[in-house]
């Protein structure tokens, strides 16, 4: 059976193993050719691999002229680790010194807060009233026809539609003025003809 390849980490564990193992100073192209022949990381891999390491610290870069130089030492590793627990530790102190601070506001407003039976009925009647208000908005919402605002809505939309329809009706009766010159016919007759009521023009 062909052998599993390894992992994301198991690559970050073995390229770090050269540097702890030889404490020594490389260049990229010399991970390139020992990944594959101590480790057995694929070439193509080790540059993605030793840059997620650089990214968390755990191995060092620095350019000297016009090369790029990595390293890692065990001891710097373990700097690193205690580093990360000294600024866990500070950020713990700091968010228990704020839950400490809260939590003396939240007794010191709870002792102003004194249980008495007046408290208790303000309470009892701010809630009563809470409940009859949401009532009458309930109940508000089934006379909508007569709200004022919905009133005024509904009494322009009549004047918009009376307006419409009187310049409809002016331009039927140009209209129909207009074909009887042209065509010598009487408007009765073509009233009838279409069957248009008398009073379609009187519109109050």
């Amino acid at each position: 059976m062909p052998s599993r390849g390894l992992s994301a980490e198991e690559k970050r564990v073995k390229l770090l193993e050269i540097f702890h193992e030889s404490k020594d100073f490389y260049q990229l192209k010399e991970l390139e050719k020992l990944g594959p022949k101590l480790k057995g990381i694929v070439s193509q891999s080790v540059k993605d691999v030793l840059q997620s390491l650089v990214d968390d610290g755990l191995v060092q870069a620095d350019k000297i002229g016009s090369s790029n130089f990595f390293w890692s030492f065990p001891s710097q590793q373990g700097a690193n680790v205690r580093a990360r627990l000294s600024k866990a530790n500070n950020i713990t102190d700091s968010i228990n010194n704020q839950l400490k601070d809260t939590k003396a506001v939240i007794e010191s407003e709870q002792a102003l807060r004194k249980h008495s039976n007046e408290r208790k009925q303000a309470l009892e009647l701010h809630a009563k009233l809470s409940d009859e208000l949401a009532a009458i908005d309930k109940e508000l919402e089934g006379y909508g026809d007569a709200d004022p605002a919905k009133y005024e809505e509904s009494k322009r939309s009549v004047v918009l539609a009376k307006e419409a329809s009187l310049r409809w009706t002016d331009n039927y009766c140009i209209l129909m003025s207009h074909f009887c010159r042209e065509r010598g016919i009487e408007s009765g007759d073509i009233r009838r003809h279409l069957g248009i009521p008398d009073d379609y023009e009187d519109i109050c």
